[in-house]
């Protein structure tokens, strides 16, 4: 593997995973889609010797499992793209903004752990 396509990948999955670790819809969108070429650029280039050509000038051809992979990652990646663009879009119309907010139930548990933390008595008062 090439060293260039190992920055490539390494810069594909990074960037993927911080925008998917955001608030809003449209970088989560932009992060899946990073992160799905960074799997297809890594499959590519695991999958045949650097430098083999494909068919001509070969008595055998090369293994088509990795090239069916990628296709069909592609396919999968355009649908998830296509369903989060049309949560984006409908969270965009309802509020005017595409940030994903907290559910209430998670702000309730937040609230509910923070009492009991605080309400713990310290140790060091003890006395033997």
């Amino acid at each position: 593997m090439n060293a260039s396509l190992v920055v490539v990948i390494a810069v594909l999955f990074g960037t993927g995973t911080y925008l998917l670790l955001q608030r809003t819809l449209t970088r989560i969108v932009l992060g899946v889609g990073l992160l799905g070429n960074g799997v297809n650029v890594l499959i590519l280039a695991t999958s045949s010797r650097a430098g083999d050509v494909p068919l001509v000038g070969r008595d055998d051809t090369t293994d088509s499992v990795p090239q069916a992979l990628i296709l069909t990652a592609i396919v999968i990646g355009f649908a998830i793209t296509a369903f989060l663009l049309a949560l984006a879009w409908r969270n965009w119309t309802i509020d005017g903004d595409d940030a994903v907010e907290d559910d209430v139930e998670d702000r309730r548990v937040a609230k509910a752990r923070q009492r009991v933390v605080t309400d713990v008595p310290d140790h060091e008062d003890v006395t033997p």
